[in-house]
């Protein structure tokens, strides 16, 4: 049986790591104690971020590629798949994707394709292109990368972007094999009912280009209570469907938003807290790349190893909720 695997990680972010304490005296200055909400809610120590103009989620998708193929020992030849996320891109033309693909000095017979599902990205695009090379006998390697310039976005007058926002980009590389291992299902749940509470550009990318305004991005305050009744429905099916438990399983890799949903769901289930990956608070909220970081990290630090069984769970703006199985 043909199974799609990740080979080999890695990550890129910016040098420059602010920490809390600048966005609490920012806020103090606006006349507001936000300490609990950034430390406690948010769960944030340090993020890194952008401060040089020479960077963006390009070059960061870009340096993440890079070293991936050096751990994986390929060149941008062997690639049959270059798949971009993002939901800030340096450009709609020409794709992200066509321009690693020049960098990376990829073959003719490369696809390349840009993706955006928002925070729910990179976990869309990797469910996207494994059941894409399940399908098709010609497609051996894929590169997923997963890139957002998040604090672009931020606004300065809000704590839930301009303190939990960071930038970093995460690269994976997926391959057919024959091991009994790798992408085993995802599940999806959507609610397009706050569909228009977090909009970047604020006006549209038509607004960005034709007004002189504030181009933040738009937060419209919403109950993310509503996202757990079915996050924990998607958990017993796709648990269900695949022999597991909760308890069976070896890591949890969630979104990285706040910690608060982590705890919530973490008490929901009496889940092991050694088996639940967090770095928001070392990376803050990186957007699409989210769970994967938290993957990657659990990797690193030996939590993670070859034959486990992970679930991962993020959510998209608007609201798209998405859920996968993985042995790793």
């Amino acid at each position: 049986m043909v199974n799609i695997k990740i080979r080999e990680m890695a990550i890129y972010h910016p040098e420059h790591a602010v920490d809390n304490d600048f966005f609490i005296d920012h806020f103090k200055n606006k006349g507001r104690d936000s300490t609990n909400f950034i430390q406690n809610i948010l769960g944030r120590e340090n993020r890194y971020v952008i401060n040089d103009n020479n960077e963006s989620s390009l070059t960061m998708a870009y340096e993440a590629s890079k070293l991936v193929l050096e751990k994986a020992n390929l060149s941008g030849q062997e690639l049959d798949i270059i798949m971009f996320s993002s939901q800030t891109p340096e450009y709609l033309a020409t794709s992200n994707a066509i321009q690693l693909h020049a960098k990376l000095q990829a073959g003719h017979k490369t696809q390349v394709l840009d993706t955006n599902a928002n925070c729910a990205g990179m976990l869309v695009a990797i469910d996207y292109a494994s059941r894409y090379m399940m399908s098709n006998p010609h497609v051996q390697t894929a590169l997923v990368v997963g890139s957002d310039y998040n604090t672009l976005m931020s606004n300065p007058e809000e704590e839930i972007t301009y303190a939990n926002f960071g930038d970093a980009a995460c690269a994976v590389i997926l391959e057919k094999t024959e091991e009994s291992k790798g992408f085993m299902d995802s599940i999806y749940f959507t609610d397009s009912v706050t569909s228009t509470n977090t909009n970047f550009p604020r006006h549209g990318l038509s607004g960005a280009i034709k007004e002189k305004q504030d181009q933040s991005m738009q937060w419209i305050p919403f109950d993310g209570s509503i996202a757990m009744p079915p996050t924990y429905e998607m958990f017993e099916t796709i648990l269900s469907r695949n022999n597991y438990t909760m308890r069976d399983l070896d890591a949890y890799c969630f979104s990285q938003f706040s910690i608060a949903n982590i705890k919530t769901i973490q008490e929901h289930y009496g889940l092991d807290e050694n088996k639940i990956m967090y770095v928001g608070d070392r990376y803050g909220y990186t957007g699409t790349t989210s769970p994967l970081m938290a993957f990657y990290d659990g990797i690193e630090t030996g939590r993670i190893k070859r034959g486990d069984t992970v679930l991962f769970w993020t959510i998209g703006g608007g609201y798209q909720l998405v859920a996968m199985l993985l042995k790793y």
